[in-house]
């Protein structure tokens, strides 16, 4: 049995001090990542500093139409909060689509954007696992390794991210806003979230005893039809395989803006910006979109098993695009469905 004290704290100034002089503490706060590690012990900290008494539940309106969303605030609250669900539809399905409805009510906005990666090997004490372990080995690369990343990989890991919401986010040009002993920082979302190249341990530069405190959302029109699509096993609560955060802007036919990111498929939430590149000023036909996946796509890596995901996300980017520019009985020009 391995002792963990606990304490409870009420604002974010003794949260952050709390666990910042102790080199053993944590945050906890829905505990829904947290504690599944703990008790797999891949996680090994020796005091958890309760934050759901914190003042960071609210959803806001922002001048000009952004949104801010606080760090305890929950998934099931976020998704369906009236600002969210009408002027980033993306951010409320990703939510709604990333977990059981009991989950939803208990995990909070910060913990999902900081959870771990889901990969066997690294929940696996006894397995080589060079985020969990440095220098110890990737035990994926030629392991069981179907549901890992092909985008983002590096010698030394292959393990995806698995929030549905980060994705979103990446797309929509979000900024976390963080706290600690440092001071105030804003820290953009999509480098928030760091590929493994040679240190897979370090995955995002939050410091120890630093704190998301909130997100925030800038105004994006578009964002306003934008739309969530996620591929899995199954349809009751699983890890995407592949998914795609889109939001697009159409004058006659043509791409005027988009936003793009892929969720399932790398080691981040990975935003598609060579796929964005292509399709702006492109019309939109399912030949522009093929053409912008091809181009993402163009670098991936796989590791056995999970070549099919270089397709899967080829077809998820297609259809995620057909379906948000509004028509889905798009064919190609050979008459035959994407």
């Amino acid at each position: 049995m391995r002792p963990i004290s606990y304490s409870r704290v009420a604002d974010v100034a003794t949260a952050i001090g709390t666990v910042a002089a102790d080199p053993g503490s944590t945050f906890l706060a829905g505990g829904t990542t947290e504690v599944d590690l703990q008790r797999i012990h891949v996680a090994r900290s020796s005091r958890l500093v309760d934050i759901n008494d914190l003042p960071l539940r609210r959803v806001e309106e922002l001048p000009g139409g952004g949104v801010r969303i606080g760090a305890v605030a929950r998934m099931s609250d976020v998704a369906q909060a009236l600002p969210v669900r009408r002027r980033f539809p993306m951010v409320s399905q990703s939510l709604l689509l990333s977990a059981s409805p009991q989950l939803r009510n208990m995990a909070s906005i910060g913990g999902n954007l900081m959870q771990r990666t889901r990969c066997g090997y690294f929940r696996d004490v006894a397995a080589p696992c060079n985020k969990r372990e440095p220098g110890t080995g990737c035990s994926a690369m030629h392991g069981v390794n179907r549901g890992h990343a092909v985008l983002g990989t590096s010698d030394r890991c292959i393990a995806t991210h698995p929030s549905d919401l980060a994705v979103a986010l990446v797309a929509l040009d979000a900024v976390l806003l963080t706290q600690g002993p440092g001071g105030h920082r804003q820290i953009p979302a999509d480098d928030f979230y760091l590929e493994p190249g040679q240190t897979p341990d370090r995955e995002h530069p939050v410091a120890h005893g630093e704190l998301v405190v909130a997100v925030e959302i800038p105004p994006l029109p578009m964002a306003s039809t934008s739309i969530y699509l996620k591929v899995r096993d199954r349809e009751s609560y699983e890890f995407a395989l592949a998914s795609a955060a889109v939001a697009v802007s159409l004058d006659a036919g043509v791409v005027t803006g988009v936003r793009l990111a892929l969720g399932g498929i790398a080691t981040k939430p990975w935003r598609a910006r060579r796929a964005e590149s292509v399709l702006v000023g492109a019309p939109a036909t399912v030949e522009s979109f093929r053409a912008a996946a091809d181009a993402e796509l163009a670098g991936a890596v796989s590791h056995g098993t999970n070549a099919y995901k270089i397709e899967l996300a080829r077809r998820t980017v297609v259809r995620a695009l057909r379906t948000v520019t509004g028509d889905a009985r798009m064919v190609s020009d050979d008459g035959n469905p994407p």
